[in-house]
């Protein structure tokens, strides 16, 4: 019962800490979109893609290993133990952040000619280099905290990093606006790392007080071969997967120019899709994450002890959450992509695909938890080699369908990634646990519930959406009545509708 109550008070923290990050960091989001162009935003993501190869190769799985290691060996009262492998996983983390650094910029010439086009000078991969080691620091530590159930620290440093970072951007932007987008890109990556270093030294310090205080003993370094047994296939395969992301990420704006599109329009066209539709899709999704994230110690936890019937039904209660969820998410988006592309962005070039997207919702959150738990299981591999399978089969479809569809290449690409990644990790899940797949609570019941709410707000001509204001009173007014359709469904399954029966 302790436990159940920490992991529900670490995720509810963790839950309000990200919904605060992901309100703010999407109104930043906006704030950039608004002021630079679709165009502007579109070059800074490609850069992007290539700064997260590099993160990739810094944090290499040590902060996983870190977490499930710590949480079985303190599960099992071996302080010792974990400190040793925490002492040791600190110094990998420090060594892989420099190899790192070190690396983008053995590379730079490849990495500017060849990948981002001349689009920039070396200038910014020297300021990514720099915040290499702090990133990957601050990552081992995160695994520790999540350990010993103490994530809200995590959570805590975040929060002030993307404040601080907004903070930073703001005084740096307005300098480099009007000097062209290298400058504008290098203010941009240059407050990133001012604020990671900044997160990384309160972190630091959050970490010293917690290892004094939960072990209060010297001890050497140790659990190496664990440590690697855990983080080098993690490690591999995120390398794998890290860089065909970042090849699929390049070779978008470039197929899209081949299907007729100018230079300037397909970077406008990426940058729509992937800086501010996917923003919005997985906006809801941190109410998901937060807890996803928490299930990682927990099933390590499970596993360590062979609870599998447990697990079978802890399963089928997170997914049935997850699902009621996810769908009344994606009924939002699909009803409302007009006016919520207006109330965001002050236009309608998002509204389309927000609609055309909204169904993936479902599998998009439903993926997380899986890889969660499978995560949380030790099954990183299997995680990392679906999103591997997906990767290839998508730059493929993108190679081949950009030139001939334009855009809308792009569209199926995402459709089938989506599913296809979401159907590698259920297949994956279900092998492991044998939970029950309940297709009635997972999908009809909240599909009805849906229906009916929307069916509900125009018999009585509740939508009415002239202001943000007035379109968050009808959004809440459908989640009510979607929650109250999806309760009465299961209102047999209560313990008080025995009552009433004998009654």
């Amino acid at each position: 019962m302790r436990k159940a109550k920490v992991l529900l008070i670490n995720g509810s923290i963790l839950t309000i800490s990200a919904l605060f990050m992901r309100f703010v960091g999407l109104g930043f989001n906006v704030y950039l979109s608004n002021k630079l162009g679709a165009e502007t935003i579109g070059i800074f993501t490609l850069i992007m893609s290539v700064y997260l190869f590099f993160v990739t190769i810094a944090t290499s799985g040590i902060s996983m290993a870190t977490t499930c290691i710590v949480s079985e060996e303190l599960e099992k009262n071996n302080k010792q133990t974990a400190f040793q492998s925490l002492r040791t996983s600190m110094s990998l983390s420090l060594t892989l952040g420099i190899i790192s650094g070190i690396l983008i910029m053995l590379f730079s010439d490849f990495i500017i000619s060849v990948c981002l086009n001349n689009l920039v000078s070396k200038k910014i991969l020297f300021y990514i280099a720099i915040g290499l080691p702090f990133i990957a620091m601050s990552s081992c530590i995160n695994g520790y905290f999540s350990a010993i159930r103490k994530a809200y620290k995590t959570a805590f440093v975040q929060s002030f990093e993307l404040v601080f970072k907004i903070i930073v951007t703001i005084i740096l932007l307005p300098k480099s606006i009007s000097k062209g987008v290298e400058d504008i890109c290098i203010s941009l990556i240059l407050a990133d790392v001012i604020a990671e270093i900044a997160s990384f030294t309160v972190i630091y310090i959050c970490y010293l007080y917690e290892k004094n205080r939960y072990f209060s003993f010297r001890s050497s370094y140790g659990n190496f071969r664990r440590i690697a047994k855990l983080s080098v296939p993690v490690a591999l395969t995120s390398y794998i997967r890290s860089a065909l992301s970042t090849i699929k990420q390049l070779i978008i704006p470039t197929r899209l120019e081949k299907s007729g599109l100018s230079s300037s329009m397909s970077f406008a066209s990426y940058g729509i899709i992937q800086g501010m539709v996917m923003p919005i899709l997985v906006f809801p999704n941190i109410f998901i994450t937060s807890f996803s994230n928490l299930l990682i110690p927990e099933f390590s936890r499970f596993h360590a002890t062979s609870s599998n019937n447990r697990l079978s039904i802890i399963c089928d209660k997170i997914f049935k959450l997850t699902s009621v969820f996810s769908i009344c998410v994606s009924f939002i988006f699909l009803l409302f992509a007009n006016e919520l592309s207006l109330a965001i962005y002050q236009n309608l070039e998002s509204a389309t695909w927000i609609r055309f997207l909204s169904p993936l919702v479902f599998f998009m959150y439903m993926d997380t938890v899986i890889d969660g738990v499978l995560k949380g299981m030790q099954k990183q591999v299997f995680v990392m080699f679906g999103n591997i399978t997906d990767l290839i089969v998508t730059i493929i479809l993108l190679y081949f369908l950009l030139p001939v569809l334009g855009i809308w290449g792009f569209i199926v690409s995402i459709i089938v990634s989506e599913l296809l990644n979401f159907t590698i990790s259920f297949i994956q899940l279900w092998k492991l646990i044998k939970f029950k797949i309940d297709f009635k609570n997972y999908l009809l019941k909240p599909i009805f519930a849906g229906l009916f709410s929307y069916f509900i707000l125009h018999i009585f001509s509740l939508v009415n959406t002239n202001s943000t204001f007035t379109l968050i009173i009808t959004i809440a007014f459908f989640c009510c009545f979607y929650f109250i359709a999806y309760i009465l469904q299961n209102l047999k399954d209560l313990p008080i509708w025995g009552r009433v029966q004998n009654w």
